[in-house]
């Protein structure tokens, strides 16, 4: 929801370690060693290292925000990377869930898990078919933030990272975490429908 602002705030912060330390890196690159770092994170959760899991989680946002930044700075900018870092970042954001669950698999979180996952799944449809419209009829949202259009909703990526991170924090509160973020990422995808059905 407050990505736009958030973004400004990190290209600031990360700006420097963008410009000297990654001009002679491909951002693609970056993207896949956040994708292994991400994995990481996964793998120790699986195995209840959670105070591990959570260390690989946050450095795979760190290096998740070099990417674009690095490709905007040093004009490396391409649709294939901006799709790129989108399709990994999701391999990890159900990595995690997975992993938390088969951690703990209790019944009551499997079920949670399912209706986590359930819900980025209507929430996908909603953004990605909505995105192909938007293309075809050139049509704009404002604070465009990624390589395709895409009307801002509830949750974003900072509510992600937030969620995530309590996720890891929280284990034992695992099913109702799960059930909470849901809720959200479905009230965020009747955003984009309601967005839709007035102005397509």
């Amino acid at each position: 929801m407050r990505d736009s602002v958030l973004r400004e705030q990190k290209d600031k912060l990360m700006l420097p370690v963008a410009e000297q330390l990654f001009s002679a890196i491909h951002p693609n690159v970056l993207s896949f060693i956040a994708l292994g770092i991400g994995l990481l994170s996964a793998a120790a959760i699986w195995q209840q290292a959670y105070w591990a899991g959570l260390g690989f989680w946050i450095l795979n946002r760190v290096i998740d925000g070099l990417d674009g930044l690095v490709a905007r700075v040093h004009h490396k900018q391409s649709d294939f990377g901006g799709f790129l870092d989108l399709l990994l970042d999701f391999v990890i954001y159900l990595a995690i869930p997975l992993a938390l669950t088969a951690a703990n698999p209790a019944a009551l979180n499997m079920w949670a898990c399912l209706v986590l996952l359930s819900s980025y799944i209507i929430n996908l449809l909603s953004w990605t078919t909505l995105s192909a419209l938007l293309e075809k009829h050139k049509l704009q949202t404002s604070g465009r933030l990624t390589s395709i259009e895409m009307p801002t909703g509830l949750v974003e990526g900072a509510e992600t990272i937030a969620f995530y991170t309590l996720f890891l924090l929280l284990p034992t509160y695992l099913a109702p975490l799960f059930l909470i973020m849901a809720a959200l990422v479905f009230f965020t995808a009747s955003q984009r429908i309601w967005w839709a059905y007035h102005n397509l």
